[in-house]
Parts: structure tokens; sequence; C-alpha cells
């Protein structure tokens, strides 16, 4: 009697273990399970693109995307960036955003990576000029202008070296819009800078009427220290002072340091003695 209840329950209780086992699995696999999500294509790039090509149907696709992660000014359709330039360089299944593209007029090259309201101004060059040829696509740079000083006679003729623009975007050495992937300097007869309207006339008369030089700057800098303009007797001058300028607008104007004080003379007489005594006017 007791060998027949034991064997019941012992029966009663793999049933038990066995429900709960399939319970737990099946709880389990639920838990685990992948649940599809929504997705939607995106635009990427084919292959590296460099600053200005125009997009088509050869260099871009789409690709899928996580629905709930969408990316502010992120394209869907070829058609949507097809015909457009790119402003900035883009790697390999790089997603393609608005911000990177060009307007749809604006075309393709070099013009369309100038923004609105600047203009890109090209200045000749040589290995000196040019930083031994590291102001290359990308790079920053200060320039220098050295000139005579208006009002100054030839025979006297004084000069000045002064920073008319800083941290300035070199767009182009050359024909070349994109940099060199190695950063090896490259030997070329011009540069391009961005600037704006009013400083590309401030170029366009310093090389004109001066000697431009070209400063190169970390591109991460964008400091504006406004440097003071350096005068020729300041630099071969043997300790006298310089002399007095005035800077006007953009012009550096020398003016004649002011004649030295003439010394008190004071007229003693003592008895019928007359003597002249001078005193330093101070």
């Amino acid at each position: 009697m007791n060998k027949n209840r034991m064997i019941i329950g012992l029966f009663l209780a793999v049933v038990v273990a066995i429900l709960l086992s399939a319970y737990v699995y099946r709880a389990f696999q639920q838990a685990t399970a992948v649940r599809p999500s929504k997705t939607q294509q995106v635009v990427v790039a084919i292959a590296p693109l460099a600053l200005g090509t125009r997009l088509d149907s050869s260099n871009i696709r789409t690709i899928s995307w996580p629905g709930e992660s969408p990316v502010p000014g992120m394209l869907t359709t070829v058609e949507s960036a097809q015909g457009r330039a790119l402003i900035t360089p883009v790697f390999e299944n790089e997603m393609i955003l608005e911000s990177k593209l060009a307007p749809k007029e604006a075309g393709a090259g070099l013009p369309a990576t100038i923004p609105e309201g600047m203009r890109a101004i090209s200045v000749a060059v040589n290995e000196v000029i040019s930083v031994a040829g590291f102001v290359t696509p990308g790079t920053s740079v200060d320039v220098l202008v050295t000139g005579q000083i208006p009002g100054a006679t030839q025979s006297g003729a004084q000069y000045v070296t002064r920073t008319i623009l800083e941290n300035v975007r070199v767009l182009a050495a050359g024909q070349k819009i994109e940099q060199d992937k190695d950063g090896k300097p490259q030997s070329v007869p011009v540069v391009t800078l961005l600037v704006t309207p009013k400083d590309a006339g401030t170029l366009a008369m310093a090389s004109t009427e001066g000697k431009i030089q070209l400063a190169l700057r970390n591109t991460i800098d964008g400091q504006t220290p406004a440097p003071v303009p350096v005068l020729q007797a300041t630099v071969f001058s043997s300790g006298a002072p310089p002399p007095v300028v005035q800077t006007v607008g953009r012009r550096v104007v020398a003016q004649k340091p002011l004649p030295p004080a003439l010394p008190y003379t004071v007229e003693i007489i003592v008895g019928g003695k007359r003597e002249n005594k001078s005193f330093p006017n101070e």
C-alpha cells in the first residue's frame, strides 16, 4: 500500500516538473525572441568622395536604417541627392546629410563649396609664400603684407609689415580642392582663399601694391589676436626710437617724431660780469 502511494507521488512529481520545465522554456523563448523592428532607407556613399563631387546613382546608394533612430537631415532616396554637390569630403558608406550638400542650383566643383555671402580669391605664391608648399586645401592661414607707408618720401621711405587677414581657410592649391591624404606639400603657382567681399578687395589691393606672405596656422586655433604692425625702423634701427605711427582704417601712416625740447637759458649777472647758463627742458 505504501509502495503504491510512493509510486503515485513520484509520478505526480515528475509530471509537475515536466509541466513547469515546459512553461519556463516557453517563457524564456518568448523573452529572448528578436522582434522585427521597422526600418527605413538612407542614402550613403558607395566609395570615398571628394569635396565638390556631383552625386548620382553611380556614387551613392541606399541602405536600411533603424526607424527608431532617425538622423536629422538624412536623405531617404537617391533622387533627393542626385545632381547635388558635396561641400565636404565623405568616406565609404558614410551617410549623406543635407548639411553636406550644396543647393541644387549651385552646380559642382569649387563654386559649390563657397558659402553664400563669401568669395574665393586667388593669390600668386611661391614656395616661400606658401610655407614650403604646406598651404594646402583645408588649412588655415594669416595673410601678411609688406609695403611702403603712404606719405613717406622715396629718399626716406619707411616700410611696414602688418597682418591684414586672420584665420582664412584655403579652398584650393592650384586646381586641387582636396588635401593630399598623406599631408605632403604641393608646389603650386596660386592658392585660393575663402574671404568676405570686403576682405577680397583688401587682399587684391595688398597683392598689387605690396608683397604678400602667408603664415600657416593650426586649423583648430580660432584666435584673432590682431598683431601690431612691424615697422622697418623697429627691425633695423640701432636702438633709436621708432617713428610714431597712426592707424587709419587699414592704412598705417607714419608721423614725424617731435623735435627734442630746447634747453632753458638763464642769464646770470654778478657785479659787472654776465654769464649764460643752460638747464635741461624736462
